[in-house]
């Protein structure tokens, strides 16, 4: 069916319900690439924006240089824009942003906490467009207030690191009182009907990552495209946690070997804490280190039994590899039919 197959005389269309949002990217479709370590390179990221939504590079650990080299090869593969996810928490952030702006990226993603005013400051200056993610109202109106032309409401049901909130409950908190700015909701989206459901509510578009691993442009390893499409969205859970004295970072990830071996890890090095033979500091980084290298080891190379398979809850709308303009399509016309049934109803 041809997408204007749904505009009827005067009859809202789900273009029409996110235009600001599409305006605002510069894509087509106001679908935002959640940016994943290791899967959100050049390839998918490209493959994204060539479909008509927005790519977004997953900066992630790379340093300057090897994020200038990312961001020139991404753009051999397109000519649509796409955009830089950076963690506000990495040492070289001001020039993450710097690299960003010289290589003409357009817009910034600050992930991963609030970012530092100069980093927000310095990447307006440079004429890009800076994103935030919003985990609570108090904060998107700050984060508004500090410089942030959009902002990303992502709730618990997303993949990797998550807050401790459901989309479902965020977007009744948000959306209905952030207007200043076009918001994009993230977090357990994988059909069209739920993101016309969110567009209805006043949200700009959506930002998905999950549904986008098994993309056929995604160099995700087959393993690790194998545990998605056999995931269902109970198998995606959050970190474990033992003792609250020693907490964890929660990450949403399919369950697995490597999982089970952490929580030994944890009471292994509780123990030791307790016997005298760790200091706190150093048993709160042996737990942090337990993961390291463990997403590159899943995704790269294909150890999804003991690497960290992040994952969202959506992970079991995932069914088959498809090419990324295909799953873009799809979502588009799961949201045009239901509109149509809509409008049919009123």
């Amino acid at each position: 069916m041809d997408h204007m197959a749904s505009s009827g005389a005067g009859a809202e269309t789900v273009e029409a319900l996110m235009a600001r949002g599409a305006a605002f990217l510069g894509s087509r479709y106001a679908i935002l690439g959640g940016a994943m370590s290791w899967v959100s390179e050049r390839n998918l990221v490209a493959a994204l924006s060539n479909a008509g939504a927005f790519g977004v590079i997953a900066c992630g650990a790379m340093m300057p240089e090897r994020l200038a080299e990312e961001i020139e090869a991404t753009k051999r593969l397109t000519s649509q824009p796409f955009g830089v996810n950076l963690i506000t928490m990495h040492p070289r952030l001001l020039e993450l942003v710097r690299v960003s702006l010289d290589a003409g990226v357009g817009h910034i993603v600050f992930a991963g906490g609030i970012p530092p005013g100069a980093a927000i400051k310095a990447a307006k200056e440079g004429g890009a467009k800076v994103i935030c993610f919003a985990p609570a109202l108090a904060l998107a109106k700050k984060l508004v207030r500090s410089g942030a032309d959009a902002l990303v409401i992502e709730g618990s049901e997303a993949g990797g690191h998550i807050g401790p909130v459901s989309l479902t409950v965020l977007a009744q908190e948000i959306l209905p009182y952030m207007r200043d700015v076009p918001v994009f909701v993230a977090g357990g989206i994988g059909r069209g009907e739920m993101l016309l459901s969110y567009l209805r509510m006043g949200a700009a578009g959506a930002q998905l990552g999950t549904r986008f691993v098994c993309a056929v442009e995604s160099i995700a390893h087959p393993n690790f495209k194998k545990a998605f499409i056999r995931g269902a969205a109970r198998d995606a859970l959050p970190t474990t946690q033992l003792d609250p004295e020693f907490p964890v970072i929660p990450v949403r990830a399919l369950q697995n070997a490597g999982g089970r071996r952490f929580i030994e890890h944890q009471a292994d090095v509780i123990r030791r804490f307790r016997a005298g033979e760790l200091t706190k500091e150093s048993a709160q980084l042996d737990i942090e280190h337990f993961w390291a290298g463990a997403l590159r080891r899943a995704v790269i190379d294909g150890d999804v039994e003991n690497g960290s398979v992040m994952a969202g809850q959506s992970v079991g709308l995932v069914t088959r590899e498809q090419p990324a303009a295909e799953i873009i399509e799809e979502l588009l016309q799961q949201a045009r039919v239901a509109l149509m049934e809509m409008q049919a109803r009123v």
